[in-house]
């Protein structure tokens, strides 16, 4: 996962729960602007920068990374497929 990637996760957890950026700032101990740069993919958090945003936004680091097991990142993906990418997909996946 690239720091861009990172950024976008942050962004979905925090909009998910209603977090303003501010107060994800402050409850996880950085700066007001690091959650804008983290969040545009300018900055990548260390371990323990992004382990307090995780308690923050109430997922463990685990969850964090294991995202797509989640279905609106399989929607966002198959809203992105051509609708012949679709139905190579689904033929591959009757295939199975």
């Amino acid at each position: 996962m690239d720091r861009k990637e990172i950024g976008k996760r942050i962004q979905v957890l925090r909009q998910k729960k209603g977090i303003s950026k501010c107060k994800l700032a402050s409850e996880a101990g950085v700066s007001p602007s690091y959650i804008p740069d983290l969040e545009k993919g300018k900055k990548c958090p260390t371990v323990e920068v992004l382990d307090n945003i995780c308690d923050v936004l109430g997922v463990t680091l685990k969850e964090f990374f294991d995202y797509p097991n989640e279905e609106e990142n399989y929607t966002f993906r198959l809203a992105s497929l051509s609708p012949s990418q679709r139905q190579l997909l689904v033929a591959f996946l009757k295939s199975l």
